[in-house]
């Protein structure tokens, strides 16, 4: 099936220029919108597989506000795309839920392997299809559901992004083994976030506190200080 695209961003002549080439060298279908307004009539109709957002919009909603409600409506992959390079903005849209994050001028190569990295992750080109068979991890009160892209704790559900939940069932899957920031990043998300282990202790804290989790005396995932992080045994 072809993979569709949702690109929200104001700058026409990068927008023709991007979905001319991921049409044409890749087979995507590519819809342009110059806002979140003409947007939402194609999020409610005919869904997209991966919306790829500018920072900056007209009308007031910025890319980060559209990260939001995805994270709560729509629940798709997002690549941000931006002018802005400091790593403070990179870390906020990662943080947010962006699952990618490129910077302004950027190689249409570039583009079309972040795209094909984010949508490895996020289930495409076969792992759909392998998670299907798997059953859900459960370690105490907590449920992780890979299929769904669910998580519960005591029954109720989690409300994690899409790069919580990977680096949570990532730890989950294997109580007790350390993993270095740069394993989890590796491992868990994959290559577009080599470089932003950084941004792996706020990922973290999220998740805690998400779980209740007090940071002083965490029950689920555990400091290895020197290290990185581990799910706690025998939860």
């Amino acid at each position: 099936m072809q993979m569709h695209i949702l690109w929200i961003e104001d700058e026409t002549k990068l927008l023709h220029e991007c979905k001319a080439y991921l049409e044409a060298a890749e087979g995507y279908k590519v819809t342009g919108a110059a806002s979140c307004a003409e947007a939402l009539p194609v999020l409610a109709g005919d869904k997209p597989d991966l919306l790829i957002v500018d920072w900056m919009l007209p009308g007031g909603t910025t890319g980060l506000d559209i990260c939001k409600r995805n994270a709560r409506e729509w629940q798709l992959p997002v690549i941000m795309v931006t002018a802005k390079g400091d790593e403070f903005d990179k870390v906020l849209a990662l943080e947010i839920g962006a699952d990618d994050y490129l910077t302004k001028p950027f190689g249409l190569r570039e583009l079309s392997a972040r795209i094909k990295a984010v949508m490895r992750r996020a289930g495409a080109g076969g792992v759909r299809e392998e998670r299907s068979g798997e059953a859900p991890i459960r370690r105490g009160p907590l449920v992780i559901d890979g299929l769904r892209m669910e998580v519960k704790l005591d029954g109720r559900p989690v409300d994690l992004t899409r790069t919580e939940f990977l680096l949570l069932a990532k730890l989950a899957a294997q109580p007790g083994r350390a993993f270095t920031r740069l394993q989890l990043m590796d491992e868990a998300l994959g290559d577009s976030f080599a470089g932003y282990e950084r941004t792996l202790d706020s990922h973290i804290r999220n998740i805690r506190r998400k779980l209740g989790d007090d940071p002083a005396e965490p029950r689920f995932i555990l400091t290895v200080y020197g290290i990185g992080y581990k799910f706690a045994e025998g939860v």
